[in-house]
This record gives C-alpha cells, structure tokens and sequence, in this order.
C-alpha cells in the first residue's frame, strides 16, 4: 500500500517543527527549518514525488509495533521478522544549538537489532519546496549533503551509502545488540554534512530528550480517571508550540482531506484567534502557566497592533504574528491517495468571523482569572475590540466553519459576540478598569434576546445553525459552556435531544460520534462528504457533563460518550481532525483543537463524576 492511513502515522519534534513518522518507519513529513516552511519530505501528499526518510527491514514479513517512550515525545517502532527483532528509536533533541548559535534542527534515527541478524534498508530522498525545487546530492566521509538555494541538508552515517533518485539508500545488516545513528540536520552551505554521531553520544542525547519531557510533564496537576491519554494530549499540544513565539499551529499538516478524493483540503499549519480561550483554558487547567503565559503574550501582541479597521482581528496569523497567508494550489502533488488539490496558505485569513472576539476576551478573562492580572495597556486593546463588537455584532459573517457559500447570520458567531461583550463587562467590574459599560450591557443583552428569538427553532426544538434555517449546528453545544445558558434549561436540554438524534432522522450523531452539520442539508460552498468532528464530540460530552450534574443519566451518557471516544485515538493516543465512517482518521494530523477539547471534557467529567464513581 502507497499511502499509510492517516492514523498511522506518530510524531516526533523540537517545538520548532515536527516530523510525521508512519508505523511502517518512514518519514513521509517534515518542514525546515519551521511547522509552516517548505517541505523536505512529503510522501504522504504524494508517495511518488513527496520524498522520505524511510529504515525498516528488507524482510517482508515484518510485523510493525509503535510507542512512545511513557512520558516523552521520544518515539519507538519495532519490527518483528522471522529472523529477528529490532528497534527504531526517533526523537529531535530539544535547545540544540548549532555553530552560528541558531537553533540546530537535528532529527536522530537509531536502529538496534535486539534479536537475532536483520538486514535494513535505508532510503532518504528529500524533495525540496513541496517537491518543486531541484536539490545537489553530495556524498562525502560519514554521510551526505543535499543543498538547494534556500536549504541544505547533513545526513550523517556510519553504514556505506549509495546515490539514488535524487537521494540516498544504504543496505546494512546488524547482529544482535549492534546499532546504527542516522542524524538529519540543518547545516550550513559547504560545511559539509556535519560530524557523524556514535552510539555513546546518541545514547546520552536521547537520555536528555528523555529527561527534558518527563520533566515537563512533571508540571501536570490532573491525577484523575484518565491521566495517561490527558497526558499524551498535553505532550501533543506541547509539540504544536512553536518556541519563538509561544504560538500553537491548529496542526502541523497541509491538505490532509476531509474525505477520500475530496475537496475539503486545508493548510492548518498557522495559529487561530479561535483556539486561543481553548488553549488557555488547558494548559492553566493541568497547570502549566508557563505555556498559557507565552501563548497569551503572543495574542496580546496582535492585540496591540491591530487598527479600528473593518475587522481588525483576523481569525488566524502565522506561528510568528505574520498576517499575509496567501492561498495556492501546488498542482504537481497528487494529494493524499488522490485527494486533490494541494494547498498551502490559507484564503480563509480574510474571511469576517465575528467569533473570534469572544474567543480572544474570553482567553483574557481566563488568564486575569486564573493566570496574571492583565495590564492596563493590554486592557485599552481589549475594550477598543470590544467597542468594535458593539458598533459590527449585526453583520453577517462566514461562521465558526469557515463556509465559503456566503456570510450569514450564524447563531454561534452571535453567541460569541455576546460572550465578548460578557466577559469585557467582567474584566471592567473585576479590575475596575475604564469601560463604556452601560453600553456594553445594553448591546450584551440585545444580543441576548436576538439569539433566544431567531436562533430558536420552533419546529426543530433546537438551536439552529443560522437565522431563519433549521439545520442544526454542533457548535451551539458551547452554550452552557460558555456560560449563556444554564446546562439544564429547557432550550439547551430540547438541543441536546435533537442533536444526539442520528442524522438520517435530523440529529447530528452517529455510533457515539458528532457532525460538525449536515453537509446535506447545508451547502458551504464546498464538494465532497466529511467525517464526524473529533472536537464537536468533547463538546456534546462537555454539553452532557454539566447538564449530568442534576441528572445521572445524562453523567452516565456522558462518560459512556467520553470513553467510546478514546477508544477512536490512534495507536499512540493522537487523534485527527474528523473520523470517517469506518473509523479512520480524516483531517489534518494530529489536530491541536482536538487535543484540547479531549482535557477540558476529561477534566470536567472527571470533577462531576467524583472520587467514588
């Protein structure tokens, strides 16, 4: 098979970038120097063109076996042969600095033969600026160097090479308790391939990667029923941090489809305004205060350089505050199994989505909250968005799901103007900084009331997606999340019973899995079919957790919901953005909103479930 499933694939990085590891021992993605730079290997958007890094044995019948090491991000995949078994340990160490005192991309490859004799093959064919840009192979002592005009590349190994394809393959065989390093790193032109590492060395940089991540997760304050998949999440999360800046890529793919051959194929590899409130509420939940601190220095930066202009957020910026995403299509690359087309950059940047305002104050009344009190400066920025809401709440917009069939009046756009304008309100009472406050209520209330009016559905007994329609959307399950709704109002409870219907009779649940929408029944202006929403299930689990509070069967549906859930996460605990119909994974991988809605709910089930339960 060309293409691995979605699923198959691990990661590995150094919070910089990360590297897309199959079950199989191929690297099929990986971007240097940074999540969003130009592809080196991208097989898994092209097997042909895409270019690899692959080691696993010649044998052909090997039996795969992959983990992480407990604790860390440090990667290992076993082969199991007839004549033996081996391991592959994959890891980027962590703060390595180079020659010009930069940091130093460095991706560490070592295979060990723990039984018996096994012959490997070794193949490593970059491809250049998503295959577009021609590369000089270069083999020298202890390795190669693949150089274009904006990149080289050092691959160091002790195991003789051969030039191949505009790459490199090595055949080597290892006896029982043998060991070979393969090191991928960034090197500056003609200075050759770098210093080739031995098995001491490589031992000592893993026991450090080792340490770094256990040290880190140390950090963590949930201790409760699911600690092991909340904490694969947060080391998730962690990896998606981009240092620098202390921003979070939504995922560290592009293109990765929605649905088999379809159109639904989107560059994920930037930091949305959207996730910001999630992301906050997370790392402060299991205690890491740092991250959210970094995170919302990075936001409160953008804040600040905002104008009062037509919408003066965007819904996304690049990992280092950048806001040109321009959107191409890369046709030479035949996409994932087929699923054209190719993008990189994202049109969407430009779209109105009135959300984000709420999302963004509802981070910085998070992290006043529960983090450090915000600045007075920070607080000017803040309120200039929210005058901005006051005067644009009205106006049609392209909603949470970035629809490109037309703006409309979308409910949750609405319900997140209103949570702007709430939690300005608390800020401005909590630190009894300068506000237009009785403007602020009346517009907050009017919103209020607009939304119990025309975003009800008398005939669906539901919240709807958009005034007027009657499509329901999973998004409203953020009510009682938010704080709009009590989780057992009538309204919210009628909501419930109409989404965990299944979709063939209106709801939007299927085998214990959400839908963002029906596709069906509301055309977005894009083709082809998608999987459920990973996200919008933590949501209707959440939804159902509060509500369980003051009833035990929705707890115990609830938790029956959070459980069947887990069980969809990939064989290292890493989930995409969808599921498919036979549970494979759809989407771009791993999926950062995913993750974060898997803690919160894990959290807040946890805390309404109790110690006896």
């Amino acid at each position: 098979m060309a293409y691995q499933p979605i699923e198959d694939y691990s990661m590995i990085g150094d919070m910089y970038t990360v590297a897309l590891v199959g079950i199989n021992g191929s690297i099929d993605w990986l971007c240097i120097p940074h999540f969003d730079s130009p592809s080196v290997f991208a097989a898994i958007l092209d097997d042909k063109k895409g270019g690899k890094f692959r080691i696993t044995p010649t044998d052909n019948n090997v039996t795969y076996k992959q983990f992480y090491w407990p604790e860390t991000n440090v990667l290992m995949t076993r082969f199991l042969s007839p004549h033996g078994a081996a391991e592959l340990t994959d890891f980027m160490p962590i703060g390595s600095v180079g020659p010009d005192g930069k940091h130093n991309h460095q991706l560490i490859r070592r295979v060990t033969a723990v039984r018996g004799t096994i012959e490997f093959l070794m193949e490593c064919r970059p491809a250049f600026d998503y295959a577009r840009a021609e590369h000089e192979t270069k083999i020298e002592e202890g390795g190669v160097t693949f150089t274009n005009e904006n990149l080289t590349l050092g691959l160091t190994a002790h195991t003789p090479l051969q030039a191949s394809e505009n790459g490199v393959t090595s055949r080597f065989s290892l006896h029982e308790g043998e060991t070979a390093v393969f090191v991928l790193r960034e090197v500056l032109p003609g200075t050759g391939c770098g210093v080739c590492v031995f098995e001491e060395e490589a031992e000592v940089m893993f026991r450090n990667t080792v340490d770094y991540w256990r040290k880190w997760l140390s950090r963590c304050r949930y201790m409760g029923r699911w600690r092991e998949i909340v904490h694969r999440s947060a080391l998730a999360l962690k990896l998606l941090t981009f240092e620098p800046t202390g921003a979070i890529v939504a995922a560290p793919t592009t293109s990765l489809p929605e649905g088999i051959g379809g159109g639904r194929n989107w560059d994920y590899r930037y930091t949305w305004i959207r996730d910001s409130a999630f992301t906050i509420y997370a790392f402060m939940r299991l205690g890491f205060t740092d991250e959210a601190g970094r995170f919302m220095n990075f936001l409160t930066g953008i804040c600040s350089e905002c104008s009062a202009s037509d919408s003066p957020l965007q819904i996304m910026y690049g990992i280092d505050g950048r806001t040109a995403l321009t959107e191409e299509q890369l046709d030479h690359l035949n996409g994932y199994m087929g699923s054209k087309p190719v993008r990189i950059g994202n049109a969407a940047h430009r779209q109105l989505q009135l959300d984000i305002y709420g999302e963004l104050l509802d981070a910085s009344y998070l992290f006043n909250k529960h983090g450090t009190p915000i600045s007075y400066d920070i607080w000017l920025s803040l309120s200039r968005l929210v005058d901005w809401v006051c005067d644009n709440w009205r106006r049609k917009d392209a909603g949470i799901w970035e629809v490109r069939s037309g703006e409309q009046h979308f409910v949750y756009s609405k319900l997140m103007c209103w949570v702007a304008l709430d939690r300005g309100i608390r800020l401005a009472n909590k630190r009894s900084f300068p506000a237009d406050r009785s403007r602020w209520i009346k517009e907050r209330d009017t919103i209020y009331k607009e939304i119990m009016e025309k975003g009800w559905s008398d005939s669906r007994q539901s919240f709807v997606q958009s005034y007027g329609s009657d499509v329901l959307d999973a998004s409203n399950l953020l009510m009682p999340l938010v704080f709009y709704l009590s989780p057992t109002d009538p309204r919210m409870l009628k909501t419930l019973e109409s989404v965990l219907m299944p979709p063939e009779k209106g709801g939007l649940v299927s085998n214990n899995l959400v839908y963002r929408y029906n596709v069906h029944e509301t055309p977005d202006g894009l083709s082809g079919d998608e999987g459920t929403f990973n996200i919008c299930t933590f949501w209707l689990v959440e939804a159902l957790t509060r509500a369980g509070r003051f009833n035990s069967q929705l707890l115990d549906e609830a938790r029956l919901m959070f459980e069947r859930m887990l069980g969809f996460a990939n064989h290292v605990g890493l989930y995409a953005e969808e599921t498919g119909h036979t549970g494979e994974a759809l989407g771009n991988f791993p999926q950062a909103f995913t993750h974060l809605a898997l803690i919160s709910a894990a959290f807040n089930l946890d805390r309404a479930l109790g110690s006896g339960s």
